[in-house]
């Protein structure tokens, strides 16, 4: 971490201060660099051009480009669990918050982010020491929530699979979209995300035998 001024937490979705606001223009022109150069090719110099900010004061606030990579996993990760516990707040239904889910994925990071999408699956093991471990461990909690809904779904249903392949499966649709997605000829996030559900569902229900 850099020896300069402590950052502060990452913004959550409602940026507060001016500084804030500021950071998440950053962290936003900071992915866009990444997302069309990966993590290796893009630079201090790149991401110092797009964000307005000095060569040197790009330095002042963030020691390396593995201090901004760090910030952006932080701040998707967290805002992403956080949107996702207030959209469950009303939903009861098993299946229903199974969907719940996949629906808050997309629209955050098909409709608003799409391009942290491919930074977050494509730069997934460059962190390393204590700023891996950190992400790690925001990624593992949003891997868990999903499995907490489908274990959930499962004791509903009376059904019996393996959560964590099924778990793995769903997050594979999920996240390799950047792939191939496009705008003006896939559908958009409220249809996908019914589609994929749709996908999901009924391959855990088809495919099991129930106890």
């Amino acid at each position: 971490m850099s020896s300069g001024p402590v950052i502060p937490d990452v913004p959550n979705s409602r940026p507060a201060t001016r500084f804030d606001r500021r950071l998440s223009k950053i962290l936003d022109h900071a992915t866009a660099v990444f997302y069309e150069k990966g993590y290796e090719g893009a630079s201090m110099r790149d991401l110092s051009r797009v964000t307005g900010l000095s060569l040197a004061g790009l330095y002042y606030y963030f020691e390396s480009k593995e201090e901004l990579l760090y910030l952006i996993q932080k701040h998707y990760f967290t805002v992403v669990v956080e949107r996702l516990q207030k959209r469950l707040e009303d939903v009861s239904d098993p299946e229903a918050r199974v969907r719940a889910f996949i629906l808050n994925h997309f629209d955050y990071f098909l409709t608003e982010n799409f391009k942290a999408t491919k930074v977050l699956s494509k730069e997934d093991d460059v962190l390393a020491d204590k700023l891996g471990a950190e992400v790690t461990s925001l990624k593992r909690r949003y891997y868990r929530c999903c499995v907490d809904l489908v274990e959930a779904l499962k004791r509903d249903k009376a059904l019996e699979f393996n959560t964590r392949v099924a778990v793995l499966s769903l997050f594979g649709m999920m996240n390799w979209i950047y792939t191939w997605y496009k705008p003006k000829v896939d559908p958009e996030s409220a249809v996908l995300a019914r589609q994929v559900g749709d996908i999901f569902l009924s391959g855990i229900k088809s495919s099991v035998k129930r106890r």
